[in-house]
């Protein structure tokens, strides 16, 4: 199979969304073989900053939390490289950096397409991580635009995260966002996301 380059096949022609910076748009532009592809990290926005982002250069401030959420649960890693190397690919539900504290529910429907389309990409993902409220909330949408039916009810993450979901044959996990400075002072979050990143790392 053809490598794929996402920056290349998933694009917004005309950025309708009103609550978003789209300065910070971005898609991740790099090479990946999707055969090697067995997991999809979902992460929420594009950093402010460009070179927090998850695959810029030296050490962005968003691999820092992603690496120790790895490490939590059991996957030596210390840069995307490595991540990619355990067969996961990381992106973020909204394509545009965020203007608030909160997303409306009409920019997470309309990136859902988005993100759908970086999907499509992936055929063979088994294992998806949606982490946080909007991956979850994206990943409903899509689903109910493609099957007739969300996946992941509502409630607190933690009351829902131990039950089974299913996007087709995928495996789903709604769990917590690995990003961002209170990841690191959260400490049963931190024990939630590594539990859940483990497990769908050995479901593959």
């Amino acid at each position: 199979m053809e490598k794929v380059n996402f920056s290349k096949c998933v694009r917004c022609i005309d950025f309708p969304c009103l609550d978003v910076n789209k300065d910070c748009h971005l898609v991740p532009s790099i090479e990946v073989d999707p055969a090697k592809i067995k997991a999809l990290m979902i992460s929420e926005a594009p950093p402010t900053e460009p070179n927090d982002y998850f695959y810029a250069k030296g050490d962005p401030f968003y691999m820092q939390t992603t690496s120790q959420a790895f490490k939590d649960a059991g996957f030596e890693v210390t840069s995307m490289e490595d991540v990619l190397n355990l067969g996961v690919y990381i992106t973020t539900a909204i394509k545009c950096g965020k203007t608030a504290y909160s997303i409306s529910s009409k920019t997470v429907e309309n990136c859902s397409s988005l993100l759908g389309s970086e999907m499509d990409l992936l055929p063979g993902i088994e294992a998806i991580l949606l982490m946080g409220d909007t991956a979850i909330k994206s990943m409903n949408y899509i689903a109910k635009r493609n099957t007739g039916k969300r996946i992941v009810p509502s409630g607190s993450t933690y009351k829902i995260r131990n039950n089974e979901y299913f996007y087709n044959e995928v495996r789903v996990f709604p769990t917590y966002l690995q990003t961002g400075k209170s990841y690191l002072i959260e400490k049963s979050k931190r024990k939630m996301i590594a539990e859940d990143i483990n497990t769908a790392l050995k479901y593959q």
